[in-house]
Order: C-alpha cells, then sequence, then structure tokens
C-alpha cells in the first residue's frame, strides 16, 4: 500500500485527540468531503453507517503517509483486527467520498454494530 486517502468524521478531528495528533504527524489535508450516510451518538464518539440515502456525513480526506504504519494504529484505536473482540466495533472499508469537484476512493472507519436505541446525529457533523 503506497498511498492512500482516509476519510474521518468524528474524534480524530479533535485536535485534543492523542491519535489525531499522530494522525496529523503522518498525514497532509486532501480536501473536505462527504459520504452517504448517517451518524450516530454512541456515546463518546460518533459511528457512521454507510447507505444510499439522501443524508451526508462530513468530515476530512487525508492522504496518509506510510499507509501500512499508520492504518496498523488506527485499527488498534477503531477496535478494528482479528486481535479485536468480534464482533469488531468498527470496520474499515472503502468508500466513495464526494469533494467539492470530485469523488475519491477512501478509507473510512464505520460502525459494525446494531444502531437500535442510538441517537441520530442529525446534519452528519459530529462536534463535541
Amino acid at each position: 500500500m503506497k498511498s492512500a486517502l482516509l476519510f474521518i468524521y468524528g474524534t480524530l478531528l479533535n485536535h485534543n485527540n492523542d491519535f489525531a495528533v499522530y494522525l496529523k504527524e503522518h498525514s497532509h489535508f486532501f480536501a473536505n468531503g462527504k459520504i452517504k450516510g448517517k451518524l450516530y451518538d454512541i456515546g463518546e464518539y460518533p459511528g457512521a453507517i454507510l447507505d444510499d440515502g439522501d443524508e451526508y456525513i462530513y468530515g476530512v480526506i487525508l492522504q496518509i503517509d506510510d499507509p501500512e504504519v499508520v492504518f496498523s494504529e488506527l485499527d488498534d484505536y477503531e477496535g478494528y483486527g482479528d486481535e479485536q473482540p468480534e464482533p469488531n466495533e468498527f470496520i474499515r472499508v472503502s468508500t466513495q467520498v464526494e469533494t467539492v469537484s470530485e469523488t475519491v476512493t477512501c478509507y473510512v472507519y464505520v460502525y459494525n454494530l446494531p444502531v437500535d436505541g442510538l441517537e441520530k446525529i442529525e446534519g452528519g457533523r459530529y462536534i463535541k
């Protein structure tokens, strides 16, 4: 994996988050973006569910400097991977992200558990 784009929409946008700081040191801003889906409040962080509806989740696309190393760290943070409890709370998937000028393929961590009873975040923007 030579280069990769990552769409972030939640706590990784928070400059006080240790992993957000790590990510900032190992990536470059690519563009603002949006994906089709719904955002849910899971408590301390949001969870994205992708769908083909008319709602969007808004965030930032980052160009990752060393994807193999960075994704190893982020997978651990997101609870994704074979070493994590099953089912994984989040999974990393590839999806289409819309920017002002183009649509690009990005990785994104999406919520992998039922959303029954969770509050939907209206407007698709996570700010806490």
